[in-house]
């Protein structure tokens, strides 16, 4: 790290040395701030400065950065103090850089990403305990409540008062009276440790096939140099398995070891799986943490004292002295992709910051993206394969049920077959899970009478019924309200009907058709804790469920041995997307995965989808169990249109609350567009959703070839535009996602 001095500005017509400060703020640019006497800066500490009006903690950057106006001696402020927490690593300062100059994006927002943790700014708190004190005399005064509590006392462990409270049933009072007895005494409560792991805790026996991708991934970590490897495997070949060898060598190594994961609130069996191979659980990060926790962690990172990290996307902007390792499992889902403030693909950011670091990165998925699959096709990624699945039983049979000829009959969703498929696995003791990703119980309410349709006030979609919470929620900028018992168009009473399936309508169905199985619903919306989804998935695996109903969660790397059956209820829900160049792509991995989950433990697994659309490419290729039939189909699609990986893309949204404003400056902006052979940009079109929380949108997408300097255009064209006023924003998105 630098010293000082090194950062110092040292210019004799100022009153003393200056270091640039970056604010974690929409802002790209260091301020330089006076050192005062005496003070121990470095690159990465964080600092307290005066910010207008306000006190701000800032980063310490080693270079100024943005466009820096001439110092004015009258108008310097000093730095305040240095925060006692670990600093960014200098590594960290070039990532975020990096990140903001891909993305477009203010570097301070990048860095804001890089403070996710508030309470690790904070002045420590020591937390205080009790414990037994030895050959204290009991109190003269028992109880049963203090019995109980001086026994879960007598091993010796300092325990909070609630905690100990809680494990003896009592109240915190009784604990205040052991202490005021002498029985208990208060004392500091030391800081938890993180677990090891530990690379030599199991021994895990491989297939041929295992054997090899781990020496493949051995030998990436052990050329201590940057490489990509895609390890694309079949759903249950055991990738996971192998990339923990990956992670055990580097561990050995010294380093840390990150493992991305895109539903980090559902890694119930993972964490089983990764403390059987290393003694220890990983240490987890997710929004679900609480506020101290994830200080604590933050914290734990910077120091190195937490070596292994299981997170979402964020965890990548933690601050890793000692990285690697990068993991990003299920490599193709689109949860990596990060679609407000700044827009970023994790799983790309992932290879970026190996490249910085000079350490392996590996992909791995049953579907890799199609990115990924010509990245490895062309050499520039390393392909290992897992042909089979690592308990030896085939993939599952999937076939195809024609709504057109075959559909349900009037007023149900699942087709006879897959209800006959039901009720053979059911008498047999098997799971079976039913697959629609849609939430709620009908996507859309209208009126008998009038034929109103009850749609949100604020965004250009419809009201989706939860039924069992007896609401209308919109489910892209959350306006709810109560079910109504008459039409707010009409007033006719009773008048109101659901229209179409989602899976509470499917559970109400299976729950006429199979009255005594037990059900199980997976959804975001149904499940109000990370605590509580975990209680699901055990009881899943417990086999205490006989039908699982849920949304794209169930495809998402679970593990239930005795599910025989998956039913995919609308197999074309997501072809229906036509703006999206990737519908086709995202439909093929979810099918491929949903149906993945039968049939890996014990018995050769089935699989129905019902569509309207049996001879689309996208279900012939799932249907036939013929990956490659649908890669070759969709890379040809790509190149023919100059779409990723063959192109590039951006795509610049346009909003206000006023329609003609919001249409009048996405013109404006578009006939500012730098001219250009080869750089196309398409539009001003009014968005697929129109209105999103009140608010016009207006898309522009531009296309370019892969070699052309896309971020060099956009830069030109963004200096030629006048600065917006008023209520208009203009929301830049580099290789979108979301064609919305």
């Amino acid at each position: 790290m630098e010293s000082l001095l090194e950062i110092m500005g040292n210019n004799p017509a100022l009153p003393g040395p200056t270091v640039p400060v970056l604010m974690p703020v929409a802002l790209g640019q260091t301020y330089d701030y006076l050192v005062p006497p005496g003070f121990e800066i470095a690159p990465g500490d964080f600092v307290l400065v005066p910010f207008g009006p306000q006190s701000r903690i800032g980063i310490v950057w080693d270079t100024p950065q943005g466009e820096q106006k001439p110092l004015d001696p009258k108008k310097l402020k000093a730095l305040t103090t240095r925060i006692d927490v670990p600093p960014l690593p200098i590594m960290s300062l070039r990532f975020a850089e990096w990140v903001a100059k891909y993305t477009l994006a203010p570097l301070g927002m990048v860095a804001r990403m890089m403070m996710s943790a508030d309470s690790a700014f904070d002045p420590p708190k020591p937390r205080f305990g009790v414990r037994l004190v030895d050959d204290a005399p009991p109190p003269s005064k028992m109880t049963p409540a203090r019995t109980r509590a001086l026994q879960f006392a007598a091993d010796g462990q300092i325990r909070s008062k609630s905690e100990l409270a809680q494990l003896a049933a009592c109240s915190t009072g009784v604990i205040d009276g052991l202490v005021l007895a002498g029985s208990l005494v208060d004392v500091a409560i030391p800081e938890r440790q993180f677990p090891r792991p530990n690379p030599t805790h199991a021994q895990t026996e491989f297939t041929d096939d295992q054997a090899h991708a781990v020496s493949g991934l051995i030998s990436a970590v052990d050329a201590d140099n940057f490489s990509v490897t895609l390890l694309d495997g079949v759903t249950g070949s055991g990738k996971t398995e192998v990339y923990f060898e990956a992670v055990a060598r580097t561990l050995a190594a010294g380093h840390q070891a990150l493992i991305m994961l895109p539903e980090i609130a559902l890694t119930s069996q993972f964490l089983d799986r990764f403390e059987r191979r290393f003694g220890a659980k990983p240490v987890e990060w997710h929004s679900a943490l609480a506020a101290a926790e994830r200080g604590r962690i933050w914290k734990g990172v910077a120091t190195g004292d937490v070596r292994c990290i299981v997170g979402a996307r964020s965890a990548l902007f933690l601050p890793y002295p000692q990285l690697g390792l990068i993991i990003v499992d299920e490599e193709h889902d689109q949860g990596y992709k990060q679609d407000d403030r700044v827009h970023y693909q994790g799983r790309d950011m992932c290879v970026v910051r190996g490249n910085l670091g000079k350490f392996p990165v590996v992909l791995a998925s049953a579907t890799p993206s199609i990115e990924s699959h010509v990245n490895a096709l062309h050499g520039r990624y390393r392909h290992l394969v897992l042909p089979g699945r690592f308990t030896g039983v085939d993939m599952p049979d999937v076939a195809a049920i024609d709504m057109k000829r075959e559909g349900p009959e009037p007023g149900k969703w699942l087709a006879p077959r897959l209800v006959s498929a039901m009720t053979d696995a059911y008498a047999k003791g098997q799971q079976s899970l039913l697959f629609l990703n849609r939430r709620g119980y009908a996507p859309l309410t209208l009126c008998r009478s009038c034929g109103h349709r009850i749609e949100c006030p604020q965004c250009t979609a419809w009201l989706v019924e939860h039924r069992f919470k007896k609401r209308l929620d919109c489910h892209h900028c959350g306006f709810s309200l109560s079910l109504p018992e008459k039409c707010p168009n009409c007033a006719a009473p009773g008048s109101l009907v659901a229209c179409g399936p989602g899976i509470e309508r499917v559970a109400e169905e299976v729950a006429e058709r199979f009255p005594y199985a037990r059900v199980a619903l997976l959804s975001s919306d149904l499940i109000p804790s990370l605590i509580d989804m975990r209680a699901m998935i055990h009881r899943i695996e417990a086999r205490d469920v006989d039908i699982i109903i849920g949304t794209q969660i169930v495809a998402k790397g679970h593990n239930f041995p005795d599910l025989a059956l998956v039913g995919v209820v609308d197999g074309d829900l997501g072809l229906a997307h036509g703006a999206d160049p990737r519908a086709g792509e995202r439909t093929f991995q979810l099918l491929h995965q949903v149906t993945g989950r039968a049939g890996r433990a014990h018995t050769v697994g089935r699989g129905f989808v019902q569509t309207h659309l049996p001879d689309h490419p996208v279900m012939a290729a799932i249907v036939a169990g013929d990956r490659q039939a649908f890669l070759n189909y969709e890379i040809k699609t790509r190149q023919k249109g100059l779409l990723p990986p063959y192109g590039r893309l951006a795509a610049v949204i346009v909003s206000a609350r006023d329609k003609e404003l919001a249409e009048r400056t996405a013109r404006d902006i578009a006939r500012r567009a730098p001219p250009s052979e080869k750089i196309t940009v398409l539009g001003p079109a009014e968005a697929p959703i129109a209105i999103v929380r009140g608010r016009y949108r207006w898309r522009l997408l531009v296309r370019a070839p892969r070699d052309q300097d896309l971020q060099s255009y956009l830069r030109a064209w963004e200096s030629d535009i006048p600065k917006l006023k008023g209520d208009i924003r203009v929301t830049l998105d580099i290789d979108p996602y979301n064609f919305f």
